[in-house]
């Protein structure tokens, strides 16, 4: 399969995504592969692009359709599931462990001044 766009799934990570979904296959309801490929490379595309979803490009299913597939993703902890493996792998790939061993956060504390204190109203 030929890729549109940068965040189109290879082949091996679609087959990643793909074997999350062996558990539903003969079940009404469940997208075709190919379609199921479709809408992960349009919440791809959205997550790359930081367009809306109503922006989303005619090639792909009706941004309904990606939504609705999402949002169910989502909120049945299958979308997070799915993100931690792909991670994981890409992780592999760059000859490194699975899980980080160290996370950095960084933060920066501003001053501010009480808009009462200074006489500036906002």
């Amino acid at each position: 399969m030929s890729s549109r766009y940068p965040s189109d799934l290879s082949d091996k990570e679609f087959s990643i995504i793909n074997s999350f979904y062996d558990d539903q296959r003969g079940r009404q309801g469940r997208p075709p592969s190919r379609q199921l490929r479709e809408l992960w490379n349009a919440m791809f595309y959205i997550l790359r692009s930081g367009c809306s979803w109503r922006m989303l490009p005619k090639e792909f299913p009706p941004w309904r359709t990606v939504y609705k597939h999402f949002r169910l993703l989502r909120i049945s902890g299958k979308l997070d599931t799915i993100m931690r493996a792909l991670n994981e792998k890409v992780r592999e790939s760059c000859e490194k462990q699975t899980t980080p061993s160290v996370i950095i956060v960084d933060s920066q504390s501003v001053k501010t001044r009480s808009s009462k204190k200074s006489g500036q109203g906002f």
